[in-house]
């Protein structure tokens, strides 16, 4: 099923439970799918890495402002990201744990045969291909510096 249909889905159960919050998310969802799909060059469908992508964009922009609500003491619409937040990460797969996260990032290392943190492009192409939907880019390239930087890899 793709991200479409189940966002339409979750449109109609939420419509039913008369759910503001989640209704406003799916909506949010809803117009950023039909934007990317009628985008030039979109060609009218999305693959499975675009949705994730777009989801993920879609968390980050909320990320952006909740914290631009927080520093003004805006908690009524703080209150707003977090919720559309925790409805749009429900669609994304489950984001992997700090150790998780390193021994993945440990393996594309040796795969790519980085040595230091000169080759942190090569790494980070592979990572952000790899792990889409798993960790975000801050959390990535902090983590790929990191391992870089030890003495022996």
């Amino acid at each position: 099923m793709s991200l479409e249909q189940k966002v339409m889905a979750e449109l109609k159960q939420a419509m039913l439970a008369k759910d503001e919050a989640r209704l406003r998310s799916l909506r949010a969802i809803k117009a950023a799918i039909l934007l990317a799909k009628t985008s030039e060059g979109a060609g009218g469908e999305l693959k499975e890495e675009d949705e994730i992508r777009l989801l993920q964009k879609l968390v980050k922009q909320r990320k952006d402002a909740l914290e631009i609500y927080r520093s003004q003491n805006r908690n009524d619409l703080a209150l707003k990201e977090e919720e559309e937040i925790a409805v749009i990460e429900q669609f994304l797969l489950a984001p992997l744990s700090t150790d998780e996260l390193k021994e993945e990032l440990k393996k594309i290392i040796e795969s790519v045969g980085a040595t230091s943190v000169s080759d942190m492009g090569k790494v980070m192409a592979a990572a952000t291909k790899q792990l889409a939907g798993r960790a975000d880019g801050k959390t990535l390239s902090a983590m790929v510096k990191e391992l870089l930087s030890q003495p022996g890899g």
